[in-house]
């Protein structure tokens, strides 16, 4: 069975990393007139219209930027980020631009992949700011993709986190769907968790069902179904989905508000009557939901 096919993975350019280590990448490429440059602040990307501002670097020379990034390469154009400070922080930027969250940006496959690319790495920027060893301050390198302690000489790298969703049926194929506390009662969604130390993605699958609604998974059943990069702020969903050999549901309640057991007209009724809402169009979720379902969920 072939993969899902999901948002955030159709990325069309080439990262370039063979050119990380060049002596002032970005300086240079700020300088070049066919560069092309992303701006984001806080969680938002800059966009005109329904697409990813890309600007001449030239535009938004003007901008004082935190951090200036290296994404890659497309037909020979140059990408690079600009990372402004959080909203409140300085001035806002003279830009006549819109403000677009990641989670809901439906754009081509270049601008998708650069912008997911960028936020990823703008926000591991943001919470890696000291040696992890010494504590001292670290300095940018290699077109923003490293950071050196000055103090001990260490390199520290942007991190992933993995972890693991799962669309969980029972022997009569019903679907296991919940909500967390801090979710509206429209919301349910399947069962998602992170990998801990030592443990293989098969292992956290039959741990993080048993542990938030008490289900026991059948290991055997497992199959991967997919990727996709998550960067909020810096996770790796791996997507799975496995058969429940028990039903009971007992919910671990400062995870899970609610939790059930739907038929496909369960849900199709549900989502048609507005009792349930249809993820974002960019989850995961939605996708195996979607697989099991064998249709759109609307939306």
């Amino acid at each position: 069975m072939l993969p899902l096919d999901l948002p955030f993975l159709r990325a069309a350019h080439d990262r370039a990393a063979h050119r990380r280590a060049e002596p002032r990448l970005v300086d240079d490429l700020r300088k070049e007139p066919a560069t092309r440059v992303l701006v984001l602040r806080g969680d938002r990307v800059a966009t005109t219209g329904s697409r990813v501002a890309l600007f001449p670097s030239a535009d938004v020379a003007h901008l004082t930027a935190h951090i200036h990034l290296f994404l890659g390469e497309a037909d020979g154009v140059a990408y690079l980020a600009a990372v402004l400070a959080e909203p409140g922080t300085d001035p806002e930027p003279e830009l006549d631009v819109d403000w677009a969250g990641m989670r809901t940006l439906d754009v081509p496959d270049l601008e998708q992949g650069l912008a997911v690319e960028a936020f990823a790495l703008a926000r591991w920027h943001a919470s890696h700011t000291h040696c992890p060893l010494c504590g001292t301050p670290t300095d940018v390198a290699q077109a923003g993709w490293v950071r050196v302690c000055p103090a001990d000489g260490s390199h520290h790298f942007p991190r992933t986190d993995p972890a693991v969703i799962m669309a969980i049926t029972d022997a009569d194929d019903r679907l296991l769907l919940a909500r967390g506390p801090e979710w509206g009662t429209d919301r349910r969604s399947v069962l998602a968790g992170f990998v801990e130390p030592g443990e293989s993605l098969e292992q956290a699958v039959v741990r993080e069902t048993a542990e938030e609604v008490g289900v026991v998974v059948d290991p055997g059943s497992i199959e991967y179904r997919g990727s996709q990069p998550w960067p909020f702020p810096a996770s790796l969903m791996l997507g799975f989905r496995a058969r429940a050999t028990t039903t009971e549901l007992v919910r671990q309640e400062d995870e899970i508000a609610e939790a059930d057991w739907f038929t496909r007209a369960e849900l199709t009724a549900a989502l048609a009557e507005g009792r349930l809402s249809p993820h974002g169009r960019n989850s995961i979720g939605r996708a195996l939901i979607e697989e099991w379902l064998g249709g759109p969920m609307g939306g």
